[in-house]
């Protein structure tokens, strides 16, 4: 019997290296400062390649990196040596997909601070304790919230972050009108 493919960590991290969401789901850095170290060898790795139009892999201190970078971000999934370079290509392609369809397309760092709530939900929607549960960014999305995302929708069944964006849209719009 095969057993699922899981993953280590998710990390979404700034274009200095810093994070700006993350989550572990492995006990291979038990302390903080252990994980941050990690962070950083990540990023020094990998922050003079071209992943800025193709997901790049690469392996690090026994783990395979899978990775791609758009504007000031930079997205990450580790695993261990034994998985499958294309089943974590296509959970971090169901990760940037479903997070550019929760951010309407706008994804840098600051609109993903502002949704911080909606990416820490496509992480649990993709992966639960390591096993990866689905990468499909319509599905990752919609149980994430893009069906409240609608700024059509009643207030009541926005998020804060939602209902915001979409006042500041309706706030933009009259002032161009």
């Amino acid at each position: 019997m095969e057993l699922p493919p899981k993953v280590k960590n998710i990390l979404l991290l700034d274009s200095e290296g810093k994070r700006v969401a993350v989550k572990y789901y492995s006990d291979d850095w038990p302390t903080n400062s252990e994980k941050e170290a990690f962070e950083k060898s990540v990023f020094t790795k990998t922050q003079k390649t071209n992943a800025w139009t193709e997901v790049e892999v690469t392996a690090l201190e026994n783990n395979i990196v899978v990775y791609k970078f758009v504007q000031d971000l930079h997205f990450f999934v580790t695993s261990g040596e034994e998985e499958n370079e294309l089943i974590l290509t296509s959970v971090l392609e169901g990760l940037f997909d479903a997070v550019t369809l929760l951010l309407r397309g706008n994804v840098d760092k600051r609109e993903a601070l502002d949704n911080l709530d909606l990416i820490f939900l496509c992480f649990d929607e993709i992966i639960d304790g390591s096993i990866v549960l689905e990468t499909d960014a319509n599905v990752i999305a919609g149980k994430a919230g893009i069906n409240s995302a609608d700024p059509n929708a009643p207030l009541s069944e926005q998020t804060i972050s939602q209902a915001l964006a979409t006042a500041r849209e309706h706030l933009t719009r009259s002032l161009m009108k």
